[in-house]
C-alpha cells in the first residue's frame, strides 16, 4: 500500500491540500480554502491548507488532524488503514466515503 493513502482509503497524493502542500502552491492553496470553505459552510483560510497526508509524520488540515472520525477511529484502534479493521465491511462512518470515492475500498484492499 502507498504511504499516503488515508485511514480510510483515499488518496492523500490527489489531495488539493497536500498538492498544495509539496509544491508551496499559494494560488492552489487559496482556491481550495475559497473551494472548502463554500462546500462545508463555514471559513477556512489559505494557510490553513496544508497537509503531509493522513498517516504521514508532518502537518495536518485541522479537519485530517482533529475532527476526521475515521482517522480518531483508526488511531484508537491502531490499525494501519481501516482496511485493516474487522468492521469495515459494516462500518457507517468510512461507509459514507467508499459509497462517494469507489477507489477508497480498492485502495484499502491493495
Amino acid at each position: 500500500m502507498k504511504k499516503r493513502i488515508a485511514y480510510c482509503g483515499l488518496d492523500c497524493e490527489k489531495c488539493d491540500a497536500y498538492l498544495a502542500t509539496v509544491h508551496n502552491d499559494q494560488s492552489l492553496r487559496e482556491k481550495t480554502a475559497k473551494r472548502w470553505s463554500e462546500l462545508n459552510h463555514i471559513t477556512i483560510l489559505p494557510e490553513d491548507i496544508r497537509c503531509e497526508g493522513c498517516r504521514a509524520n508532518g502537518v495536518k488540515t485541522v479537519f485530517c488532524a482533529k475532527l476526521c472520525a475515521v482517522r480518531q477511529c483508526a488511531l484508537k484502534k491502531g490499525v494501519n488503514t481501516c482496511g485493516d479493521c474487522a468492521q469495515l465491511p459494516t462500518c457507517p462512518t468510512v461507509g459514507k466515503i467508499i459509497k462517494n470515492n469507489p477507489d477508497a475500498l480498492k485502495n484499502l484492499k491493495s
